[in-house]
């Protein structure tokens, strides 16, 4: 089955994580893969000390999208290509797949959107399929069988406070 969290609140992540560790909890084998992260939170590195939970991160890292210069942007849609690729090969070995910020990499073009839905059309019948992120796109929301949208009401961020370890990461 296909879950998306989706939306400008706080939570997204958080709750594939709770999803992960309740699946991994009974055994199964999952897969978290984050786009547009560098793998230093603090939800990743308690995942990574359980055995049947693998944390994967793309090995470029250049930061906000916006911030970007073209040939920057060019690098890191060819590393995500590479890096959804290497994901959808090692598919059959995990009962659960998150794929973290996945919905904002498909929305940057970093791949060709086809490529995941195609990857959603073959295995989301097969195992638990999980995507996080802002506005995915109408094809893909109709292919969910759980869809969340977390919505903020209220920020911290807003009244300028930045970002707080093991709080926000």
């Amino acid at each position: 089955m296909i879950h998306i969290y989706h939306g400008d609140g706080k939570g997204k992540t958080t709750a594939a994580c709770g999803l992960a560790l309740r699946a991994a909890g009974h055994g199964m084998k999952v897969l978290f893969a984050q786009f547009f992260k560098d793998g230093s939170s603090g939800e990743i590195a308690a995942m990574a000390a359980l055995p049947n939970i693998e944390t994967r991160h793309p090995g470029l890292h250049l930061g906000r999208w916006g911030m970007l210069t073209d040939s920057e942007r060019i690098r890191v849609c060819r590393c995500y290509r590479d890096y959804l690729a290497g994901i959808i090969s090692d598919a059959e070995s995990c009962d659960l797949i998150v794929l973290d910020e996945v919905i904002s990499a498909c929305n940057y073009g970093c791949f060709d959107r086809r490529e995941l839905l195609d990857f959603l059309r073959t295995q989301g019948g097969r195992r638990e399929i999980v995507l996080t992120g802002r506005s995915p796109a109408p094809e893909i929301l109709e292919m969910a069988d759980y869809v969340t949208e977390m919505q903020k009401e209220r920020h911290p961020f807003d009244r300028g406070v930045t970002a707080r370890k093991g709080i926000e990461y």
